[in-house]
């Protein structure tokens, strides 16, 4: 553990205090062998004026559902000290009544809740506070014999306190076992089985005072040869139909669809290969602020069959009868991580977002437990005091104000072709708007920026290349678990032509691509759509359909037979539960297939301005390609969901059509 502390950077803020606690948290966060996702706290006490010109001292502490890696100052939470100093002199406090207490004390109402650990911060003599959970630090206390390790490494350098669980009582706690203590003879505070404190009026000393306490653990790990790790040896290929079946089972046991990330790297496939990570990797989680994404333990997959999870759901609720108190009701029983020996470890969360969130908690998790092992073994803390933290109404409701919304689509995977521009561009957008994570393909090679959008992956594809749809495929299903949607868009209109003039080339060109790269994509997606939470395809047809046009025969008669595709699929793929049906969409002039100088010709050949060309329908409207993934969405969605084999046309209405 190295300080990246800057003192030109440091400079720059001008002694700040509140700029330099934001400074200083960044360099924290930046550490994920300390912190995170969330995890952590850090405080600053300075003073504050209010509209009145009153001034009083006020703790700015960092505010729930911030990340110490991006905080900015609007993240930390400005409460009265005086208040938290008195409350921690309460004989007791519930946590309901200190979340509102602390409510009240708050200089700015907008601001984010406090840390439920604010009322330690307050009681701690120094103006900046740090509190991580050091990967190092809070592994060797995770291990027989841990408290006299601790003090093995850092003499009476830190003050030690026994694991109790944070807020009210853990401040309570720590201010009486300090009362008579000279805190300025301390470098900072060990909360086993939790983490590490440091503290001074000096940013910079309690920031590198972390640093120095963290390094220190580290080398007695490496001392005692206690930080080597499995390595899996070469690379194995992702087993993707496996991996599907998996996030189907997890989904029926959360209820809704989750999405699951597979991290395949040579660490993950080497902790879920030893002989023993049945009876280590179940034991417990680092710290407990981990269960609320984790779970207590992963589920250890031997086959991945459907009886194996079926033992954890019962395993699970076996555990909250066990502890459970009046009032509580069962979570979902379905895991959030699980160990696949040949295939490593796999995250999974109601978004793609929170899996990622798991994986991260999963690697750093797999180290310590090896750590641990290496250190005489691996001892989490007891069942029941994890459970309190699973079931904290305080984490409970951190889940409901920082957790994914309900959106219509959420955990949902889909894919689109054609997905640079026009109709397919508006349906990607669409899809990520109602929370679905969304694999856009198309040969463009500007497509590999969409995966710069969270929650969005794009694919470099021709969708006349079988293998190339083929890999696009599993590539979809390796980054978010498996396939429930599927939109076929892709498709090229090419000039106008009489059959006579008809160009043999283009004719093909044409059939290939809108209609055989339709049927070469269904065929590959088929498989893991099986597996896939209220599966859908949608076919984006044409008007030409029902009603071709002359010089168009290349484009019609491949759509018809697309149209005929999507009605053989419906009749097929309706006893797997998947839903396929059809958009017809017409004029839709936002797309790549109209240009300005196309518009102007055909509106001038029907005598029309260009504005009354684009509304030449019954509705006299123009359509979009936002209306027809409007409709594309709704599809894939409940509104649609006893619905299969429809031809839809969105068109502003035809008079042909019709």
């Amino acid at each position: 553990m190295q300080s990246l502390w800057n003192n030109r950077e440091a400079a720059e803020l001008d002694n700040d205090l509140l700029k330099l606690r934001v400074y200083s948290s960044r360099l924290l966060g930046q550490e994920t062998d300390l912190v995170l996702h969330g995890g952590g706290n850090t405080s600053v006490k300075a003073t504050s004026t209010d509209l009145l010109g009153d001034t009083e001292e006020v703790l700015h502490i960092k505010g729930s559902g911030w990340d110490l890696a991006t905080i900015e100052a609007p993240g930390f939470a400005s409460v009265k000290l005086n208040t938290l100093r008195r409350l921690a002199r309460l004989e007791a406090l519930s946590d309901t009544d200190m979340v509102a207490m602390q409510r009240a004390a708050m200089t700015d109402p907008k601001a984010p809740h406090p840390s439920i650990e604010a009322i330690l911060h307050a009681l701690i003599p120094f103006k900046y506070v740090d509190h991580t959970h050091a990967d190092a630090v809070v592994t060797i206390t995770n291990t027989e014999g841990g408290e006299a390790k601790i003090e093995e490494i850092y003499g009476d350098r830190v003050i030690v306190i026994p694991y109790i669980m944070p807020g009210f009582l853990l401040a309570r706690t720590v201010d009486e076992l300090t009362r008579d203590l000279d805190w300025s003879r301390k470098e900072g505070m060990i909360l086993l089985n939790h983490g590490i404190f440091t503290f001074h009026d000096d940013p910079k000393e309690s920031y590198n005072r972390m640093i120095r306490l963290v390094h220190a653990a580290e080398e007695y790990l490496c001392a005692q040869g206690a930080m080597a790790l499995a390595i899996a040896t070469g690379t194995t290929p992702v087993d993707h139909p496996t991996l599907a079946k998996i996030r189907e089972q997890v989904s029926l046991k959360a209820g809704r669809p989750m999405i699951a990330r597979l991290d395949n790297s040579a660490e993950a496939r080497g902790f879920a290969d030893l002989d023993r990570v049945s009876a280590i990797a179940t034991r417990g989680p680092i710290t407990p602020d981990h269960v609320i994404h984790t779970k207590r333990i992963p589920w250890i997959i031997a086959s991945g069959e459907t009886a194996e999870l079926d033992a954890y759901e019962n395993a699970y609720r076996t555990y909250f009868k066990a502890h459970r108190t009046a009032g509580l009701t069962c979570l979902d029983p379905a895991p959030r991580w699980a160990v696949w020996p040949g295939q490593g470890v796999v995250g999974f969360g109601k978004s793609h977002r929170d899996a990622r969130i798991v994986t991260d908690i999963a690697a750093h998790t797999l180290r310590c437990i090896q750590y641990g092992e290496g250190l005489g073994g691996w001892k989490a803390l007891p069942a029941d005091r994890i459970f309190e933290i699973e079931y904290w109404e305080l984490e409970q409701a951190k889940l409901q104000t920082t957790g994914t919304t309900d959106t219509p689509l959420a955990g949902k995977v889909a894919l689109v072709t054609g997905a640079a521009s026009g109709i397919g561009r508006a349906c990607v957008d669409s899809l990520l708007a109602q929370g679905a994570c969304v694999a856009g393909l198309d040969i463009d090679p500007k497509m590999e920026t969409l995966s710069k959008t969270p929650m969005a992956k794009g694919l470099v594809c021709d969708v006349t290349d079988p293998d190339a749809l083929r890999t696009a495929v599993e590539k979809t299903v390796r980054t978010y678990g498996g396939l429930d949607i599927l939109i076929s868009n892709a498709g090229l209109l090419p000039a106008s032509q009489p059959i006579e003039d008809s160009d043999p080339e283009a004719w093909h060109r044409c059939l290939d691509t809108n209609l055989t790269g339709a049927m070469n994509l269904v065929r590959h997606a088929i498989p893991y759509l099986r597996h896939g939470w209220e599966p859908a395809i949608v076919f984006i047809g044409s008007r030409n359909v029902p009603a071709p046009g002359p010089g168009a025969a290349a484009y019609s008669v491949s759509k018809a037979g697309l149209n005929q595709l999507a009605r053989v699929a419906a009749l097929e793929l309706a006893t797997d539960g998947i839903r396929v049906n059809t958009i017809h969409p017409d004029a839709v002039f936002d797309t790549a297939l109209w240009t300005q100088a196309v518009i102007q010709g055909r509106a001038a050949s029907y005598g029309l301005s260009v504005e009354a060309y684009k509304r030449k329908n019954l509705l006299e409207t123009e359509i979009s390609s936002r209306d027809v993934a409007a409709m594309a969405c709704a599809m894939v969605g409940p509104v649609f969901a006893k619905t299969t084999g429809a031809q839809v046309p969105v068109d502003g209405g035809n008079n042909r059509v019709i």
